[in-house]
């Protein structure tokens, strides 16, 4: 097989993406920005995209996905651009990918890879390494052999032996099962210990909040403004990729624990839902979750159908109690959108909450919306006897007092929200205190 190899340390890996428009095909997505966003993942792996087409399909191919015609166009195409990469925005088949290197000579990437790739760079702590690798190996392992590595690999062997022939793929076979394997051990310890971690901060009895949405919706400039934090947030998509979790302290001061999770996107390969299940268990355990959408774009009705979507396939409950549509990017509608986007949001179900992560207009009626999600048990009215001044503040950080009186014996009567566990737990901490129903 003829086939150029990428050199890694080249300035720049000129691409040429092509987004295969198939007949048929549900058109709620806009061919036009699939091609967008398929040129955005390819900048985000630093290609250099040199020139985009979209290509309609009516019927597919089964040895090139394309027709003749438009193989030796776009191998036309790829000559002319200097391109060293095809990005093909869609799944290629083993047999596809391998067919089409060798009529463009040039490597071919297909979407899964793509974004396996975007993936393999991004992760940084160690279970988002696992994880990915784990991804990488399940969607090699289709192909038998290795098929590329950080772009600048030829297709070969895995390991240290090279060569064609059934011997070397049977190997690659072998030590690709044997590697998935002892990923999956290893797992296995992450997922207890992620497990016992959600156990022990259970026993702080403080709110979850998990933020899901798609890509590049604003998600890390969100977590940011409400917490504080300095999660990287770029104009880029999967800028973010490891969970991370922060304090949120709502507007009564109660606390609430706040995750920031990867971006989805249409398509999402299996291999990685499968594999990030593990660390989108986060949002599976949340009290509340919050959607949030890029309102500013014209295809956000369709990004949310996706994040839904993926959401479905990870098994979580979506019921209306848990979910928080957050329409974000306010600051970049002009009046006339910002009026229509409000009555919308207000027809919603439940209504949405319109925000401007940038500017921060919006995020105190966010806190608002789900401090009241979160205080769904119904008021107790709790009695401290003087003294008591460490039950007192601990109800103070753990609950939401509505109402507090103080009597001439110097006890102190609290009418307060607490979900069952923080009830529970206090009774155990504090029994000289009365707590009734009311």
């Amino acid at each position: 097989m003829s086939s150029k190899s990428i050199d890694r340390r080249a300035p720049i890996q000129g691409a040429v993406v092509i987004h295969p428009d198939r007949e048929g095909r549900s058109r709620s997505r806009d061919p036009e920005a699939r091609l967008e966003e398929a040129v955005g993942l390819s900048e985000a792996l630093d290609l250099e995209v040199r020139d985009g087409i979209i290509a309609p399909l009516r019927r597919l191919t089964p040895a090139t996905l394309f027709g003749k015609g438009k193989v030796e166009e776009i191998g036309r195409l790829v000559v002319a651009v200097s391109a060293d990469v095809a990005v093909v925005d869609d799944a290629l088949t083993p047999v596809q990918q391998r067919n089409l290197e060798r009529a463009w000579d040039c490597k071919v990437i297909d979407r899964t890879g793509l974004i396996l790739e975007i993936f393999a760079r991004r992760a940084r702590t160690r279970e988002g390494r696992l994880q990915v690798e784990l991804a990488r190996l399940s969607y090699e392992r289709s192909r038998l052999v290795r098929t590329w590595t950080h772009l600048e690999r030829q297709r070969g062997g895995f390991g240290v032996m090279g060569g064609p022939g059934e011997t070397q793929i049977e190997t690659d076979r072998r030590l690709i099962a044997e590697r998935i394997a002892k990923l999956k051990r290893e797992l296995v310890e992450v997922r207890r210990t992620r497990t016992l971690q959600r156990s022990a901060r259970r026993r702080v009895p403080f709110p979850s909040v998990a933020l899901v949405g798609y890509t590049n919706a604003g998600k890390s400039t969100l977590f940011n403004r409400l917490t504080e934090a300095e999660v990287v947030a770029e104009d880029m998509l999967f800028a973010t990729l490891d969970p991370t979790l922060r304090t949120l302290k709502l507007p009564d001061g109660r606390p609430a624990i706040l995750s920031d999770t990867v971006g989805f996107i249409s398509d999402l390969p299996h291999e990685l839902v499968e594999a990030f299940r593990a660390t989108l268990e986060e949002v599976r355990e949340a009290d509340v979750i919050l959607h949030v959408r890029d309102i500013a774009s014209e295809e956000s009705a369709a990004q949310a159908q996706d994040v839904r979507e993926v959401l479905a396939r990870l098994e979580i409950d979506t019921d209306e109690r848990r979910i928080l549509e957050v329409w974000n990017k306010l600051d970049l509608l002009d009046e006339e959108a910002r009026r229509t986007a409000g009555g919308d949001a207000r027809r919603a179900h439940p209504p949405a909450i319109l925000v401007s992560a940038v500017t921060g207009e919006g995020c105190e009626a966010l806190l608002r919306a789900v401090s009241g999600l979160v205080d769904e048990a119904p008021p107790v009215e709790v009695v401290a006897p003087a003294g008591e001044g460490a039950a007192i503040a601990w109800l103070y950080r753990n609950g939401r007092v509505i109402e507090r009186d103080t009597a001439d014996d110097g006890a102190v009567r609290l009418q307060v929200s607490l979900t069952a566990q923080a009830l529970g737990q206090f009774e155990q901490l504090f029994p000289a205190t009365q707590v009734r129903a009311r």
